[in-house]
C-alpha cells in the first residue's frame, strides 16, 4: 500500500508490483505443497509440525516442512496474499539472499515456538502438543514485523477497511495473537514469527541500530533543512511525495 501526492491529497494504490524471484519461489512452493496435499491428506502429517512427533521420534524437519502446509484455499490463499504484498518491497529493498534467508529463519523459529508453547502448563497450548500446525503465517508475521521496522508509517488497511501505520498495525495483531492463543489458530506460532523476525534483525549489526541512526540523521537534515527554507523565502517542494 502506497501514498502518493501532496499533503492535502492521499491516494492508495493496492499491493507492491510485480512479483519479485524469491516471493514468486515461495508462492509457487506452497501451491505445489498444497496440491499435494489434496491428493494424499496424510502427508499433512507428516510435514505439518507435531510436538509429540518432534520430541519423541525427532521429527525435526516438521518445524520446517509445515510452513509449506495449508488447510485450504482461504488458508493459503491469505498467506500468499500477505507474502506477495509485504515480501517483495522487503526483497527489493533486502536483495534476494537475504530475504530468502529471513523468511527461512523466522519460518523455522515460528515452527520451534510452537513446539516450546506446547510444554508449556496452559489448557489451551497443552492441545497444540498432539495437533498438526501448517501454513506459512509464522513467516508472514515475520515479515510484517520487518515492515514495520523499515516503513513504520506506511499506511495499512487494517480489515481492509481503515488505514492504519505499519508499526501500530503490527501492535495490534501482536496483541491480537497473544490474547487469543490456543484455540483452532496457531498464534505461538504467530508470535513466534514476530518476535524471531524482530531478534534476527536487531541481531545484525546493520539491523536496528543502523536504521534508528539513520531515522535520526534523517530527522536532523529535514531539520537545517527547514531552517534553511526560512531564510531562503519558501520550502522546497522537491520532496513530497510520500511513501
Amino acid at each position: 500500500m502506497r501514498r502518493y501526492g501532496p499533503a492535502t491529497t492521499v491516494n492508495y494504490s493496492f499491493g507492491p508490483g510485480p512479483v519479485t524471484p524469491a516471493v514468486k519461489a515461495i508462492i509457487l512452493a506452497n501451491i505445489g505443497f498444497f496440491v499435494l496435499s489434496q491428493l494424499y491428506e496424510p502427508i499433512l502429517k507428516y510435514l505439518g509440525v507435531v510436538p509429540e512427533l518432534v520430541l519423541t521420534r525427532g521429527w525435526l524437519w516438521q518445524v520446517a516442512t509445515y510452513m509449506f502446509m495449508h488447510a485450504g484455499v482461504s488458508h493459503i490463499l491469505f498467506n500468499m496474499l500477505g507474502v506477495w504484498m509485504f515480501g517483495v518491497e522487503l526483497e527489493r529493498t533486502w536483495g534476494t539472499r537475504f530475504f530468502a534467508r529471513f523468511y527461512a529463519i523466522t519460518g523455522i523459529g515460528a515452527g520451534v515456538t510452537v513446539v516450546l508453547a506446547s510444554l508449556l502448563p496452559f489448557a489451551p497450548l497443552a492441545e497444540t502438543y498432539r495437533a498438526v500446525t501448517v501454513g506459512a503465517s509464522g513467516a508472514l508475521y515475520g515479515l510484517l514485523m520487518a515492515f514495520a521496522i523499515y516503513f513504520p508509517h506506511r499506511p495499512i488497511l487494517m480489515f481492509l477497511v481503515f488505514p492504519v501505520p505499519a508499526k501500530y498495525f503490527v501492535m495490534i495483531i501482536g496483541a491480537l495473537a497473544f490474547w487469543f492463543s490456543g484455540g483452532g489458530v496457531s498464534n505461538s506460532a504467530h508470535l513466534g514469527g514476530l518476535l524471531f523476525g524482530y531478534l534476527y534483525l536487531k541481531s545484525r549489526g546493520g539491523g536496528l541500530t543502523a536504521e534508528f541512526k539513520y531515522r535520526y540523521l534523517k530527522w536532523k537534515m529535514n531539520r537545517l533543512r527547514r531552517k534553511f527554507d526560512v531564510y531562503s523565502g519558501g520550502r522546497s517542494d522537491w520532496d513530497r511525495n510520500i511513501h
